[in-house]
């Protein structure tokens, strides 16, 4: 049942392919590239590994990719893998996933982001810096502190939402600019570090280190793969797309396909201005690479480009998260309001302020960082079930026409299937307190569902 009155505005078809391609490049590229690096080469020390990790991960965020577009081009509608999971599975799944998403994925993402962009700014405006405490209150036994940082959070959060509630066409403006941003300060860093004379030698074929070569592989991977995080983020806007059985598929493997060359080359410029030994010493690599090939300004401007990188990230994710829970609302299974599409402005306004409400609390609570530790199990538990969703819906419902079938069907969605479920079991064995504790919130949607569900039906008696 739909809780969408007839008659009322709906959203507007107004992303192209190319709009699609930069949002996945956006949703992707935020700190993690200028971070994750120093992680793997502590756990991997070896130039060559490093390489083909950041590949590897890439190729299987490429598969995943692939296989998404089919899904994406089948359902063309707002809402991404909670349709995906309600086709294939039920209600009840695509509801769970959603559920999740408000609760801790999307919500508590937002807030990480909107944190980090306060922190890397307060080393430009020291204010902002979450080092610089504004108010503590004592709440029962603990103390509850307002940084700096979390102020610059929250008008961060504010300042992307009011935007995307002006329009589409407003939102993906701002998203498009930033995101040119960035693959130009990229590239640029890319094309200045191949210039300058090389520190160090990139010893691709050096003797491999002694050890757990696979173990510390599989450790690495995951760090690769959670910097590769959000390249699905087109899917849930595909309701706005002109032509998204065509633009979609497009958008999101071209986007893929982006991240991985820049991602390549930002290793590459790593490997040439840092040993390894002083990779795996740093906590911020890009910074650490820039100084070494260009000395403290270097540094300077590619923390300039992080809080550029980190406000772009967070602006696509606030622009394709929201529209996860309008058709959720619109199903019945969520609060009502959320149902509607604003009349001038043809947004989700009420699904775009309600998950920043609810992300500004978790901002200035602190509470993202320990919430989202419990769901990771969960949101890579629900990747499992959508890249099998290509398998399902292919038997079961093989009538549907595909304007865009997954290339290399079946071994490249069993590929993705294969590296999600490896990728769920590794998080079992490393956080099972944590995994246990994400599996019962996304439990508690339970009666949540039960409640939302029964009170449909009783409107629909009526």
């Amino acid at each position: 049942m739909s809780a969408e009155p007839r008659g009322s505005a709906s959203l507007v078809r107004g992303l192209s392919a190319r709009d699609g391609a930069l949002l996945t490049v956006g949703s992707v590229i935020g700190t993690g590239i200028f971070i994750t690096t120093a992680d793997i080469a502590r756990v991997l020390p070896h130039a060559g590994l490093l390489l083909l990790v950041w590949a590897v991960g890439g190729l299987l965020t490429l598969a995943g990719a692939l296989t998404y577009a089919e899904l994406g081009a089948l359902y063309p509608r707002a809402g991404g893998i909670y349709v995906f999971l309600k086709e294939a599975y039920g209600t009840l799944w695509g509801f769970l996933y959603g559920w999740t998403c408000f609760l801790v994925i999307m919500s508590g993402g937002i807030a990480a982001l909107a944190v980090a962009f306060g922190e890397y700014l307060g080393s430009f405006f020291p204010w902002f810096s979450t080092a610089h405490v504004l108010a503590t209150v004592p709440v029962g036994g603990w103390t509850w502190s307002l940084s700096g940082g979390q102020v610059a959070a929250v008008l961060a959060i504010l300042a992307l939402t009011a935007i995307n509630h002006a329009g589409l066409r407003e939102g993906v403006a701002t998203q498009n600019l930033l995101t040119w941003l960035r693959i130009g300060s990229v590239a640029a860093f890319a094309a200045l570090g191949f210039l300058v004379p090389a520190r160090t030698e990139v010893a691709v074929s050096a003797p491999l280190p002694a050890g757990g070569l696979v173990a510390a592989f599989g450790v690495a991977m995951i760090a690769a793969l959670w910097t590769y995080d959000g390249w699905y983020g087109l899917t849930f806007s595909a309701g706005e797309m002109k032509d998204p059985r065509r633009g979609l598929p497009l958008g999101l493997i071209t986007g893929t396909l982006v991240v991985l060359a820049l991602y390549m080359l930002m290793n590459l410029v790593y490997l040439r201005a840092l040993s390894l030994p002083e990779m795996a010493a740093t906590p911020r690599i890009g910074e650490a690479a820039a100084a070494a090939l260009f000395g403290p300004a270097g540094a300077r401007v590619v923390s300039a480009a992080v809080v550029v990188s980190t406000f772009g990230c967070l602006s696509a994710t606030i622009l394709y998260s929201s529209r996860i829970y309008q058709p959720m609302a619109q199903d019945g299974v969520f609060f009502r309001g959320l149902a509607a599409v604003h009349p001038v402005h043809r947004t989700p306004h009420r699904s775009l302020w309600a998950q920043s409400v609810w992300a500004i609390v978790l901002t200035v609570s602190g509470t993202y960082e320990q919430l989202y530790t419990y769901v990771v199990f969960a949101a890579v538990l629900f990747h499992v079930l959508t890249g099998a969703a290509v398998f399902v819906l292919r038997r079961t419902r093989p009538q549907l026409p595909r304007p865009y079938r997954v290339w290399g069907y079946p071994v490249v969605p069993a590929i993705f299937l294969l590296a999600s479920v490896v990728l769920v079991g590794n998080t079992l064995v490393e956080k099972p307190g944590e995994s246990l504790w994400g599996l019962g919130l996304v439990a508690a949607g339970l009666p949540a569902y039960a409640f939302w569900r029964r009170a449909a039906a009783r409107r629909e008696v009526q």
